[in-house]
């Protein structure tokens, strides 16, 4: 007789949280501890960059993948696997002494954690109620909230006060942590079964899909690199662009696709996908444009830059008891339109920092902006499952899982794009003082781009959601 175990919704969702916390962390800590790396290794910091390339290339190109894995295998299995790929890959990476070792140990840390959050999440909301969703998703948001901004803080400590070796060494006592919870939570016997019959691979798809993220995140990634190779980027960007379109057509005339894209007919899950794509979009390249601007404009060091934007983080966790409250007050539709028009007007404040700027406004701007960006991550992140059925979450996990995930890791790219053209075309360049203004240009750049992912959520309709508020 298969013995069974049940499962409970919130440690489930704490330790999957506890997962992606590990995953976006790691995907954002390296660019600290850029300089010191390529020190110790012998290379050009240029050079290194390709390490944070590498991570986020391969959990973009390997999260279409993770729905049928896990329904093939079973997510209790994948999922372990996932959290000791991962740690061990970690150790790897600090145990690297030339630069092409570190670049594997990053590629295995990125299979890891591509299988690691989109198998853990998929696993939450197949076991929460519709009644419970807002407060399982408001579990699994705050990672993606706090990982990036925490990232340089804790990224300037270890390097300056320790070495770069500990910014993948923190992830080991993590991951054992973990891996024993996931043993004690997860589901066994037919308690882990999710009643759906795994999709015969789709190897077309699959292939298409991935191959094309690829060469766009890689496109994406040259933009970022100084001298900025065109040429290369246009093809790239272009060959991933078509593709994408390929994969599409075949996805949706092929009779059993590895992702079905008839879930974008859903309406609030369209928006979700589109809108929220955008605004993670934007989102993500904040933390990473303002310590380059304290640091580079102003003189900060790499710690007081980290300490500065930990107040994004204050804001995040001081709204977040409300946020449950908040959404069946107003509902989505006005919550959404709100988080969006307070990120712009904050975007356009940080375009008024100036090293003489009282630190006490900075940190007022600072903590709206990050009670506004989780308002909105919640929201999205809530609205996406807000009418897809159980039968359809491995589907719609996968495609909300690399949509997000390419949207997070091109928003670096967004902020380095943008500073480069300020500067490019601003002036500025080596002098602290002039670069201000290139700084500036990227912020006012940012704000347009999240003014105008507004629509989306304008036009959803009043009534949005209301199944899981009540209202």
């Amino acid at each position: 007789m298969t013995t069974t175990r049940s499962v409970s919704q919130v440690p489930l969702a704490l330790l999957v949280a506890g997962c992606f916390f590990m995953e976006n962390l790691d995907s954002t800590i390296v660019t600290t501890a850029v300089p010191s790396i390529a020190r110790d290794l012998g290379v050009d910091a240029t050079s290194v960059g390709v390490t944070i390339t590498a991570y986020v290339l391969t959990v973009a190109v390997l999260i279409p993948v993770s729905g049928w894995l896990a329904d093939r295998f079973g997510s209790r299995r994948i999922l372990l696997v996932a959290i000791a790929l991962f740690t061990l890959a970690s150790i790897a990476c600090a145990l690297s002494t030339a630069l092409p070792a570190l670049v594997v140990a990053r590629i295995v840390q990125g299979v890891g954690g591509a299988m690691m959050v989109p198998v853990g999440r998929m696993t939450v909301l197949r076991v929460t109620a519709k009644a419970d969703l807002i407060r399982a998703v408001a579990l699994l948001t705050w990672p993606a909230l706090v990982a990036p901004i925490l990232a340089p803080f804790v990224g300037g400590l270890l390097t300056t006060y320790a070495s770069w070796h500990w910014i993948f060494l923190i992830n080991v006592p993590l991951g054992v942590i973990g891996f024993i919870a996931a043993l004690r939570i997860l589901p066994t016997g037919a308690a882990a079964d999710t009643g759906i019959e795994p999709t015969p691979p789709d190897w077309v798809g699959l292939s298409l899909s991935s191959v094309g993220i690829g060469a766009l995140v890689w496109a994406a990634t040259l933009l970022t690199i100084t001298p900025v190779d065109v040429l290369q980027a246009i093809v790239f960007g272009a060959s991933g662009a078509i593709l994408i379109g390929l994969a599409i057509r075949h996805l949706l005339t092929t009779p059993k696709p590895f992702v079905d894209l008839r879930l974008l007919r859903i309406h609030t899950f369209g928006v979700a996908l589109g809108g929220g794509a955008v605004y993670r979009f934007v989102i993500s390249a904040i933390p990473f444009v303002l310590p380059l601007l304290f640091q580079s404009a102003f003189g900060w060091t790499p710690v007081q830059a980290g300490s500065a934007i930990l107040f994004l983080f204050a804001g995040n966790l001081a709204v977040k008891p409300t946020t449950t409250w908040m959404l069946k007050t107003f509902g989505f539709r006005r919550l959404l339109v709100a988080a969006h028009l307070v990120g712009v007007a904050c975007l356009v404040g940080m375009a008024f920092f100036r090293a003489d700027t009282p630190f006490v406004v900075m940190v007022i701007v600072l903590v709206v902006s990050g009670a506004a960006r989780s308002v909105g991550f919640t929201a999205y992140n809530t609205i996406t499952y807000a009418d897809v059925e159980k039968a359809q979450m491995t589907h719609a996990n996968v495609l909300d899982s690399t949509i997000s995930q390419i949207a997070i890791g091109s928003g670096i790219a967004l902020g380095a794009i943008a500073v480069s053209a300020g500067i490019a075309w601003l002036g500025g360049g080596q002098d602290p003082a002039g670069s201000v203004i290139a700084y500036d240009f990227a912020l006012i750049v940012i704000a347009v781009i999240l003014f105008v992912s507004l629509v989306p959520a304008w036009r959803l309709p009043a009534t949005a959601g209301s199944g899981l508020t009540s209202r």
